[in-house]
Order: structure tokens, then C-alpha cells, then sequence
């Protein structure tokens, strides 16, 4: 796969990543518009472990041979639909907002369950 190939992969599947991240962060504050808690990050972080467990999980014996998938999904659009930065400073504004709990809240439900399916789906 030659360089150029690669590179319009990670673009393309990072920027329909970005769009969706954007687009579940605006449902997520439509709909919830009176919690504090970041649940449009919470969700987009999670959909993107579990994007990314399932292709790892469905592409397991054959990853090598669909470099495609690397590029495209992992790296573009696991990589362009999570966001550690939003997630950072969704909890840092909690805690200058002295909601200390819910700050630590979101740090351990984001951190468990994004660990935990990938354990489950990458084992």
C-alpha cells in the first residue's frame, strides 16, 4: 500500500470520526442539557473502544492482510472519534466547578469501561 493510499485512509476515516464525535456531543447535550456529567464524551469514548475492540476481535487472524482496516479504522477513525483532550478538560471544568465526586466519577467510569471492553474483546 503506497504512502499516498495510507495517508487519504487515516484522513478520510479520522474526519468521518471528528464529524460523528461532533455529531453524538450535540445529541448528547440536546438531550441531556441539565447534567453536568459529560455524557456525549463518556459515550463517544466508549463507542470508540468498542469500534475498536470489534475490529481487532473481527480482524484478529487477519489484520496483516487488511492493512486497510489499520489505517481507515484504527488509526483514522478510532483515533479522529475519541477524544482524550475533551475528556480532559471535561473533568478538569467539573472539578474547578467543585464537583469533586462526579469529576472522579467520570475519570473511573471512562477509564474501567474503556479498559474493560477492550479486555473483554481483545483478550
Amino acid at each position: 500500500m503506497n504512502s499516498i493510499t495510507v495517508l487519504l485512509m487515516v484522513f478520510f476515516g479520522g474526519g468521518v470520526g471528528s464529524v460523528a464525535r461532533f455529531g453524538i456531543g450535540k445529541a448528547a447535550i440536546n438531550l441531556f442539557s441539565d447534567s453536568k456529567f459529560p455524557l456525549g464524551t463518556l459515550i463517544t469514548n466508549t463507542l470508540a473502544c468498542l469500534i475498536l475492540g470489534l475490529t481487532l476481535y473481527i480482524f484478529k487472524e487477519r489484520l496483516l492482510e487488511n492493512e486497510w482496516v489499520k489505517y481507515l479504522i484504527i488509526i483514522g477513525f478510532c483515533g479522529g472519534f475519541s477524544t482524550f483532550s475533551t475528556f480532559s478538560i471535561d473533568t478538569l471544568k467539573l472539578f474547578q466547578d467543585g464537583l469533586f465526586m462526579m469529576g472522579i466519577l467520570n475519570i473511573l467510569v471512562s477509564v474501567l469501561l474503556g479498559i474493560g471492553i477492550l479486555w473483554v474483546l481483545v483478550k
